[in-house]
C-alpha cells in the first residue's frame, strides 16, 4: 500500500479524502485481472464502470450530473493519482472524459451543456479533445485546419492528429480556423459529433502504451453554429482555459505511477536475497529509494499546492501547473526507472507492472504540453511577475 500521510496535508478537505479512500476500495476490486487484449473495448468498458461507480461526476459541474458546483481540481487530482497507481488505461479513461468536455463546461451554451455533459458524467457518451495537429502541437497558432461559416452553418476542412479516444468517442471538441485575426486570435471551438458526415477516422495510432489514439480528417464537415463554444475567434482561450484545469491532474497520474514504481521496488528491495542479505540492506539502494521518496514527495506537495490554489484560492494557476506538470512527470520517469533497475532482467519483461509503468509514463513528459513548453511557460510567467 502506498504511502498515504499526504491525505494529512492541509491541501485537503473532506471531500477529497473520502474521495481517497472510497476510490482506493473501488480501485481494488474493479481494475485488477483487466483483459487488455482489445483495447478499444477495454477503454469503453471502463468509461461505463467509471460512469456507474460514480466517479466520472467529478469531471463535470454538478448543474449537469457533477459532484460539485465546479469542476474541483483536487478531487481530479486525487482520482487520477489513485486510478493511475492501480491501471494506467483507466487513468486515462477517466482524464478524457475530462478533458474531452471541459471545453463545453467552460464555454458551452445552457443547450450544449445540458445535451453533452449529463452523458459525460454516467459514462454513456465518450468525449474527445481535437486540438493537434500534423504541423501545430505546442504551436497552436500554426493549425490550419479551417471552419468557414455558410449561413447558420461551419464548414470544417483539415487534419487533427494524436487525439485521445479517436476512433471510439462519441464526440469531439474541434478547434478550427475561423480567421477573425491572425495566430491564436483566430481559431473557434465547436463539438462535432462522430457521426458527423464529412468526419473519419483517417488512422489508427499505435503506442508503446496502447491506448485509443487516432487522426481525424474533416473535408467538407458541416456543423450547426449551435455547436459552437463561446464566441467566434475565443477557440484559443478555451483552449488554454480547458488545459489550465487539467494540467495539474496530468502532474497528479505521474504521482500515481510513480508511488506504485516505489511500492514495486520496495517489495523487491525487502525480498530479493543476495550476497548473504537483502537487496534493501545495500547502502546503494537506499540512497535510490531516498531519492525515489523526495522526489515523489516535491512532486506532490506542487501538484497539490496548484489544485488547492485553484479550488480555495480561485488563483490563476498557469505558472503553479506548469512546475507541477514538469516535475511531477520527469521525476516519475526517474522514478520508475529506478525501481526497473531493482527487477534487474526482470524489469524489462513484458508485463511485470514495472515494464509497464515505463512504457506509461514516457508519453506524459509530452502530452499536455512538453516539458520543454512547460519551462517556457514557467519563465514567462516569472518574468511577468
Amino acid at each position: 500500500m502506498s504511502d498515504r500521510t499526504y491525505l494529512d496535508w492541509p491541501f485537503f478537505d473532506t471531500p477529497q479524502r473520502r474521495l481517497a479512500a472510497d476510490l482506493e476500495a473501488w480501485a481494488g476490486a474493479n481494475l485488477a485481472q483487466l483483459d487488455h487484449g482489445d483495447v478499444d473495448a477495454l477503454c469503453r468498458d471502463l468509461v461505463r464502470r467509471l460512469g456507474s461507480g460514480g466517479w466520472l461526476r467529478h469531471c463535470v459541474p454538478a448543474a449537469y450530473g457533477g459532484a460539485a458546483a465546479d469542476i474541483d481540481s483536487r478531487s481530479l487530482c486525487i482520482a487520477r493519482e489513485t486510478l493511475a497507481r492501480h491501471e494506467g488505461l483507466a487513468d486515462f479513461a477517466f482524464a478524457m472524459q475530462g478533458l474531452g468536455s471541459g471545453a463545453i463546461s467552460i464555454a458551452g451554451s445552457e443547450e450544449l451543456k445540458q445535451r453533452y455533459l449529463p452523458r459525460v458524467a454516467r459514462g454513456e457518451a465518450i468525449a474527445a479533445f481535437a486540438l493537434s495537429e500534423p504541423d501545430a502541437g505546442s504551436d497552436v497558432g500554426a493549425m490550419s485546419t479551417s471552419a468557414r461559416r455558410e449561413g447558420e452553418h461551419y464548414v470544417l476542412d483539415g487534419e487533427k492528429t494524436w487525439i485521445s479516444n479517436g476512433g471510439i468517442a462519441d464526440f469531439y471538441c474541434v478547434f478550427a480556423r475561423t480567421g477573425e485575426a491572425a495566430g491564436a486570435r483566430g481559431i473557434s471551438a465547436f463539438v462535432v459529433d462522430a457521426d458527423t458526415p464529412g468526419l473519419e477516422v483517417a488512422a489508427r495510432i499505435e503506442l508503446i502504451a496502447p491506448h485509443p489514439l487516432a487522426s481525424l480528417r474533416f473535408r467538407g464537415c458541416r456543423v450547426s453554429a449551435k455547436q459552437r463554444l463561446g464566441e467566434s475567434g475565443q477557440g484559443f482561450k478555451v483552449a488554454m482555459q480547458t488545459l489550465d484545469i487539467f494540467r495539474a491532474s496530468v502532474a497528479a497520474a505521474a504521482l500515481g505511477f510513480a508511488r506504485r514504481a516505489l511500492d514495486e521496488a520496495l517489495d523487491r528491495a525487502k525480498g530479493r536475497k543476495m550476497f548473504g542479505q537483502t537487496l534493501a540492506d545495500f547502502q546503494l539502494t537506499q540512497a535510490a529509494i531516498a531519492d525515489m521518496a523526495t522526489a515523489i514527495d516535491s512532486a506532490a506537495l506542487l501538484t497539490y499546492r496548484a489544485a488547492w490554489l485553484r479550488d480555495v484560492k480561485g488563483a490563476r494557476t498557469t505558472r503553479e501547473a506548469a512546475m507541477a506538470k514538469m516535475v511531477a512527470t520527469e521525476s516519475a520517469q526517474q522514478v520508475i526507472d529506478r525501481a526497473l533497475q531493482m527487477f534487474g532482467g526482470l524489469g524489462v519483461v513484458s508485463g511485470y507492472p514495472v515494464e509497464k509503468l515505463y512504457r506509461e509514463i514516457r508519453a506524459l513528459r509530452i502530452y499536455e504540453g512538453a516539458t520543454e513548453v512547460q519551462k517556457l511557460i514557467i519563465a514567462r510567467e516569472t518574468l511577468k511577475g
